[in-house]
C-alpha cells in the first residue's frame, strides 16, 4: 500500500483584496460571527467563482455546458507530468517543441502541470502578461490523453486581449477537459510521478470552481 510522504501546497490562499482576473469580484472575508460576541467564530466568505487556485468547467465560456458539479471527479486527480517552459518571454506562446519531450511519457489520465514561473509575478501588474499554451501545442497533449491541464498563470490563453476567442479553453472544453489556474510552487515538484489533486468546491451549477491543489509525493512498495 502506498503511503503519502510529502504534500506540496500548489494553492494560493484567499483572502481579502487578494489579486484576481480583471474584472472578476474581488474575494472579502470578514467576521460573521465571533467568539466574544457570539460564543464561536464564522467567517463570511464573498467571492467569485474564478478566484484564487481555481478549476475552470467547460460551463465557462460556453452556457449550457457541464458544469462544475456534473464533472467526473476522477479527471481532477491522477499522475502528474511537468512540463518545465521556465524562461519565456510576455506573452510568448507555449509551442509543441517545447511540450515534445515530456509528452512522450505521457499516459491518458495524466495531469499536465504547465510550469511557466510566472507564479513569482502574482501581485503584480506583470502577471497578466504571462506565456501561454498555443492552440498546437494543446491539441497535441489532449491526443496524448491529457484532460487536466494545470499552470501557474491566470489564463491558459492571452490574458487582457479582446481579439482573443479563448482557443485553448474551446479545445479543452470540446475535449470535456478542465483547466487550472493560478496554481504556485510548481518548482517543488522534483519527485517523480507525482500524485496531484485539484478536486473543486462543488458549486451548483458552477462555471469553475476554487481548489486546493497538491502534488503528493508516494512511498512506493
Amino acid at each position: 500500500m502506498s503511503m503519502v510522504r510529502r504534500i506540496v501546497d500548489l494553492t494560493h490562499p484567499i483572502d481579502t483584496g487578494m489579486p484576481v482576473y480583471p474584472g472578476d469580484p474581488v474575494p472579502r472575508l470578514t467576521p460573521h460571527c465571533t467568539v466574544a460576541r457570539d460564543g464561536y467564530n464564522v467567517l463570511r466568505v464573498e467571492m467569485g467563482s474564478q478566484s484564487g487556485t481555481h478549476v475552470d468547467a467547460p460551463a465557462h465560456l460556453r452556457d449550457g455546458d457541464t458544469p462544475i458539479d456534473r464533472m467526473d471527479l476522477s479527471l481532477f486527480v491522477g499522475r502528474g507530468i511537468v512540463i518545465d517552459v521556465r524562461g519565456l518571454a510576455p506573452r510568448q506562446s507555449i509551442t509543441p517543441a517545447m511540450v515534445a519531450g515530456p509528452a512522450e511519457s505521457v499516459r491518458p489520465g495524466d495531469i499536465a502541470l504547465i510550469h511557466t514561473g510566472w507564479d513569482r509575478h502574482y501581485g503584480t501588474d506583470a502577471y497578466y502578461g504571462h506565456p501561454f499554451l498555443g492552440a498546437d501545442a494543446c491539441v497535441l497533449l489532449l491526443e496524448r490523453g491529457v484532460r487536466v491541464f494545470c499552470l501557474d498563470a491566470p489564463s491558459i490563453d492571452p490574458s487582457g486581449d479582446e481579439d482573443t476567442d479563448y482557443p485553448a479553453h474551446h479545445l479543452i472544453a470540446d475535449a470535456g477537459g478542465v483547466i487550472a489556474e493560478n496554481l504556485c510552487n510548481l518548482e517543488l515538484v522534483d519527485f517523480p510521478d507525482p500524485l496531484i489533486s485539484v478536486l473543486p468546491l462543488k458549486l451548483a451549477g458552477g462555471d469553475g470552481a476554487p481548489v486546493r491543489a497538491v502534488a503528493m509525493e508516494l512511498d512506493r512498495p
